[in-house]
């Protein structure tokens, strides 16, 4: 998995919780959290997908 993909995961992650721990507190900004999950979510399986393809390309030009 590339660096960036694990990054963003962890983005994600913290977004998530900062998403619970709003709401909790009774905070509407809960929502921008939720917002931000699901960027980082979305970049998070772009950048592995994107790894994955150039893992293949890489394998079928030297194999």
């Amino acid at each position: 998995m590339p660096r960036i993909a694990l990054y963003t995961l962890a983005v994600c992650l913290l977004a998530v919780a900062a998403a619970v721990v709003s709401f909790v507190q009774g905070s509407w900004l809960g929502i921008v959290w939720v917002l931000l999950a699901g960027l980082s979510s979305n970049m998070t399986w772009y950048y592995v997908k994107r790894g994955r393809a150039a893992a293949a390309q890489q394998k079928s030009v030297t194999g």
